[in-house]
């Protein structure tokens, strides 16, 4: 079958440690657990926009070695097209390193692994796949040329682009804005892309308004509990978050965007898409894990 959503992106093995709180610097803290667990945003998204109900085709790249072979396994228990999956022989698979404390914030350290050899003729290589697809979504743990290339042949071949600039280290290029229909940034994002303080809702607007007269069509700033603000040229819309007991925040921002993007693919309205992903989010945040976290569309019913 045809993919609704094609997913650029990271995989990672995720290496989870859970302890009181996140240590200060040089610190050691005794952690309650250790486990490991499927993850990267790219997957994380490509795993949620398939949970919750679309075809979904994922790129990537991993390493030639057990974590990669467990990561690609795991995306096709799911149903997920891996065609697009590159095996890169001589470096390891990408791998993430995440403390979460017992109010559920973490601290993440990625090593880039296989994710940093996915590159622009490997996206030629896949542009059949895009080609079948409704939406594209992208993140910036593979190359930014990469990021940048696979937004301008979304652009080209019609579909709808959604960026996720996570992480974020500063502004993204300028001619990357007109590819881009939905940018997805979180609050500490958004302020690294445009500069500015992003630490209440009145300044959250100001930075998303920024982002759209840059080029993005529009702008779904994540903030955490307070929810979502959505913004256009000639719109500002907040929608609140339901308030649930986090236990980790981890994969939150993916499932949303997972769950956004399956809803555009069904045909649903932006804002009734919004509350698709904002539904699941609040129930990922309830578990511990990235993508052990995130519901189905079953789950959303109950």
């Amino acid at each position: 079958m045809h993919p609704d959503v094609v997913v650029i992106g990271s995989l990672n093995m995720d290496l989870v440690v859970r302890a009181p709180r996140l240590p200060k610097g040089g610190e050691t803290l005794a952690g309650h657990t250790f486990t490991t667990a499927p993850g990267g945003k790219g997957a994380n998204q490509a795993v949620a926009a398939a949970r919750l109900g679309a075809r979904v085709a994922m790129i990537g790249c991993v390493g030639a070695d057990p974590y990669g072979d467990f990561l690609t396994r795991s995306l096709l228990q799911e149903g997920i097209d891996c065609r697009g999956v590159w095996v890169a022989p001589e470096v390891p698979t990408g791998i993430a390193s995440i403390l979460v404390d017992d109010q559920g914030q973490n601290a993440i350290v990625i090593v880039a692994g296989g994710n940093g050899e996915l590159s622009a003729a490997q996206l030629q290589a896949q542009e059949p796949l895009l080609d079948q697809a409704k939406l594209v979504i992208a993140q910036l743990e593979v190359p930014l040329a990469t990021v940048g290339d696979a937004l301008a042949r979304a652009h080209a071949l019609g579909k709808t682009a959604i960026l996720n600039p996570a992480p974020a280290t500063g502004p993204l290029p300028a001619e990357w804005y007109a590819h881009i229909d939905y940018l997805v940034p979180n609050e500490s994002e958004a302020s690294l892309l445009t500069g500015l303080p992003v630490e209440n809702l009145e300044q959250a607007e100001v930075a998303a308004r920024q982002l759209v007269t840059a080029g993005a069509r529009q702008v779904l700033l994540t903030l955490g509990s307070q929810g979502l603000l959505q913004v256009t040229a000639d719109s500002c819309r907040h929608h609140p978050a339901t308030a649930v007991k986090a236990v980790d925040t981890t994969a939150a921002g993916d499932t949303f965007l997972g769950g956004f993007a399956a809803g555009l693919a069904e045909g649903l309205s932006v804002e009734a898409a919004i509350a698709l992903g904002q539904q699941a989010a609040a129930i990922a945040v309830t578990r511990p894990g990235a993508q052990p976290s995130i519901p189905t569309r079953q789950e959303l019913a109950r």
